[in-house]
């Protein structure tokens, strides 16, 4: 009894932290800067060399990278060059002050490392009027307007910030000229909803494409708009296809884990679609959603159960021991803090998670934004992925606790070690064939974590990799310039091969890795059938109800 006001004055106390912190624990920060000062203290020799370099004339740092925020010619002009190699000097400066110094543990000099520069970026010269030889020139032009405006973008995102409420979308809109292909719900359970689109084709292949999402981002983002949709394309392609669309959690929600997700979600949908007639299905996963079909592949493959024809994979982990820049943030004290600041609501707040991403890449998302909006005066014009952004979802506390401690930290679906239905799944269990796609500048799942299911699957895989990131390379539909990937194919038996190995030796085809896929799946499909009735639905139309939430 005596422990509880305690236990719930950490958790208030926590909470509150959180919301100033954007959900990140002052004490893994602190930890790994005390490891890495105390070790650089005592490094004189380290210690010798930095004050060396400080004293370094700037012109002639050598060791200076360029940088594109100082890519116009205005930057090379008096005085602002000066600004401009100081500033990279310095942080040229930092990045060796944190690197190389022996006994310090590899994740808390990574921490530093990245972090570091992240408070640098704060005090770039492109960041003030004064110092940014473009504002200055823009105000010259206009008299000063461009401020004028930049301050009335401020206050209008300051007072939404405050309300937590999104930018408004402006010309784009969901079920308008977002998620417009043509669907009914056919199912509607307390965590999914599932759409199955309208045929287009007089024949369609007899194994239906159910596509899981992952359920930290809306659905939709794979059917923005009539040009970038691959569900519009995977059935113009003769495919009946169906995609889950997740609830947005609230507090009703709090205690719902993994085994749900797998159970309401994907076992649910899966159920759903073979009770239309189909014997199998090609299943597909994106992100998170790639990573618990994954796990219900290896679930249903332990049981005996031959549902799937293929599984596709795409930017998915089933592997974290080498998760990328979010993983430097990912310890037991985050996790212990975070599971707090959820106990207050029973979710995570959608900001707080965008927050984290904003984070890994503050110079495109959050400084030069500032420069645009606020110093500029200029909005970022309206663009579907932007809308699709903002609408941000939430992550109930039981499963976001789950999978960070369970598959983020301890690894367990590689390992082994993972449970569904209360027994152990083995990726090596799965016999069904998989094409796994990853994207080059991937923040999120980075591509050579991707790859790793080569190293821990026994069965046939085609690795895919394409330019782009997390979403843009993702959404690479044929037609879009600039494209190209890079193929990998391991049968069973095949020597594993080192991603960057691989990556140097294989050969760049142009164009879209939609077109390999869609071939692949032709191939692994029995011959194509008259299309199944669209019987009418009582749930309404696609985009569904649960999307709007």
């Amino acid at each position: 009894m005596g422990q509880e006001p305690k236990h719930n004055l950490d958790i208030q106390w926590h909470a509150a932290l959180g919301q100033l912190t954007n959900g990140l624990s002052p004490a893994a920060l602190t930890t790994a800067y005390l490891d890495w000062a105390l070790h650089l203290a005592a490094s004189p020799d380290k210690q010798v060399d930095l004050f060396r370099r400080m004293f370094k004339p700037v012109a002639q740092a050598s060791d200076v990278p360029p940088d594109p925020r100082f890519a116009d010619p205005t930057w090379a002009t008096f005085p602002y060059q000066f600004l401009t190699q100081g500033f990279l000097a310095t942080q040229a400066w930092w990045n060796e002050a944190t690197c190389g110094i022996k006994g310090v543990d590899p994740k808390h000099a990574q921490v530093v490392n990245f972090t570091a520069p992240q408070w640098i970026d704060m005090m770039s010269p492109a960041n003030f009027a004064l110092t940014n030889p473009q504002v200055m020139a823009r105000t010259l032009a206009e008299g000063g307007q461009n401020l004028m405006r930049g301050a009335r973008y401020w206050i209008e995102d300051f007072n939404r910030l405050i309300t937590q409420s999104p930018r408004p979308s402006g010309a784009f809109k969901l079920g308008e000229n977002l998620a417009v292909t043509p669907g009914d719900v056919v199912m509607r359970n307390d965590l999914i909803e599932l759409i199955r689109y309208r045929p287009t084709t007089t024949k369609v292949r007899p194994e239906p494409i159910l596509i899981v999402p992952a359920w930290i981002m809306k659905y939709y983002i794979l059917d923005l708009t009539s040009q970038r949709s691959l569900v519009a394309y995977l059935r113009d392609q003769g495919f009946e296809v169906y995609i889950i669309s997740w609830k947005n959690p609230g507090k009703a929600e709090a205690e719902l884990g993994l085994q749900d997700y797998i159970d309401l979600g994907l076992r649910a949908a899966v159920a759903r679609v073979l009770g239309g007639g189909a014997r199998q299905l090609h299943a597909v996963g994106y992100c998170l959603g790639g990573t618990l079909l994954a796990t219900a592949a290896a679930a249903m493959a332990r049981d005996g159960q031959d549902i799937l024809a293929t599984i596709s994979l795409l930017a998915s982990q089933v592997d974290f021991s080498e998760p990328g820049e979010l993983g430097l943030f990912i310890n037991e004290s985050q996790v212990a803090f975070l599971e707090d600041l959820m106990a207050a609501k029973g979710y995570l707040m959608a900001d707080q998670m965008a927050g984290a991403f904003r984070m890994l890449r503050s110079n495109d998302l959050i400084w030069s934004r500032v420069i645009r909006h606020y110093l500029l005066g200029e909005r970022t014009p309206d663009n579907p992925l932007m809308a699709w952004n903002a609408d941000a979802t939430r992550m109930p506390a039981t499963m976001h606790s789950e999978y960070l401690r369970r598959l983020f930290l301890k690894n367990d679906l590689a390992k082994g070690r993972y449970k569904v239905d209360g027994a152990p799944v083995a990726l090596t269990d799965i016999r069904d064939p998989i094409y796994c796609v990853g994207t080059e500048t991937d923040h999120v799942s980075p591509w050579r974590s991707v790859y790793r299911l080569l190293l821990l699957t026994d069965t046939d895989v085609t690795f895919a990799l394409t330019n782009g990131g997390h979403n843009g390379g993702i959404l690479s539909e044929p037609g879009h310039a600039g494209r190209h990937y890079r193929i990998r194919h391991k049968t069973e038996g095949d020597n594993y091969s080192a991603a960057q190995d691989w990556f140097e030796n294989a050969n760049v085809q142009d164009g879209s890795w939609w077109s390999h896929w869609t071939d692949w799946l032709e191939k692994r499909s029995e011959a194509p059938i008259t299309p199944r009735p669209c019987v009418a639905s009582t749930l309404g139309s696609a985009p569904g109800k649960y999307v709007f939430g």
